[in-house]
């Protein structure tokens, strides 16, 4: 059972409704929205934004634009370790976020087939009453109130590991197979494998790097999020923790 046949639909109202609460008390409310590779950050952030969307003006972005070109990454050795902090541009991530609260900005985009930024892929945005900023690269505020460059609220997505791994797994194989017919992508390289080989290589991938990254520095922020959301089996949310009241 994929991400793709359970949408994340139930459970999806009390989120939105939590987050019209707390929106109430924090105008042009930037959130953040985290949790580890493949527990469906995107399809969580799609959802939650037309659910709110009802009534309020509300735009998302990831932060996989933000992320350091892969031939950059490949010059400084890090590209075994992408999406881990320190292949971020963090500053233009803070500046883009200072600069959206008092007017239009850029945000870059990133393409899923080639696996790096894409200048084609760059929104301007104008400002909303929430920004829904979903993937990486975050960190904790430093202090209860967020300052300019920090997003207001923390969300992280939470789920199983099994789970996780399962469905990075699933993810890995759709990449592969769809490119197929497409020699941009960067899953193309591995169209001499089998499935099964494949499946063996996309696990050794989990282990060496998307687990690591999350145990060390993914797994950290769901003590600092203001709110957590437990994502099941069949893909169904629910708020696990409110820390915002707390702060």
């Amino acid at each position: 059972m994929t991400e793709q046949n359970f949408p994340m639909t139930q459970g999806i109202e009390a989120l939105a409704e939590r987050v019209r609460e707390i929106h109430s008390e924090q105008s042009d409310l930037v959130i953040a929205l985290t949790g580890s590779v493949a527990s469906g950050k995107s399809t969580l952030a799609r959802h939650l934004d037309e659910t709110l969307s009802a009534g309020l003006t509300v735009e998302t972005v990831s932060t996989d634009g933000f992320l350091f070109p892969t031939a950059f990454l490949r010059e400084q050795g890090l590209f075994q370790k992408k999406g881990f902090p320190e292949t971020y541009d963090r500053p233009a991530m803070e500046a883009a976020i200072a600069s959206i609260r008092d007017g239009a900005t850029d945000f870059p985009g990133y393409s899923h087939i080639t696996f790096d930024p894409d200048p084609a892929l760059t929104r301007r945005l104008e400002p909303v009453e929430i920004l829904i900023m979903e993937g990486l690269g975050f960190q904790p505020r430093a202090a209860a109130q967020a300052a300019p460059h920090e997003p207001d609220l923390l969300v992280y997505l939470d789920a199983e590991l099994d789970h996780i791994e399962t469905w990075f797994l699933e993810r890995f194989l759709r990449f592969w197979h769809a490119a197929e017919h497409d020699p941009a992508s960067f899953y193309a390289q591995f169209r001499h494998m089998s499935e099964s080989e494949l499946i063996t290589f996309a696990k050794s991938v989990w282990a060496a790097i998307n687990l690591p990254n999350l145990e060390t520095h993914i797994l950290p922020l769901r003590d600092h999020a203001d709110l957590v959301v437990k994502k099941d089996a069949d893909h169904a949310i629910q708020i696990t923790e409110d820390r915002w009241a707390m702060r």
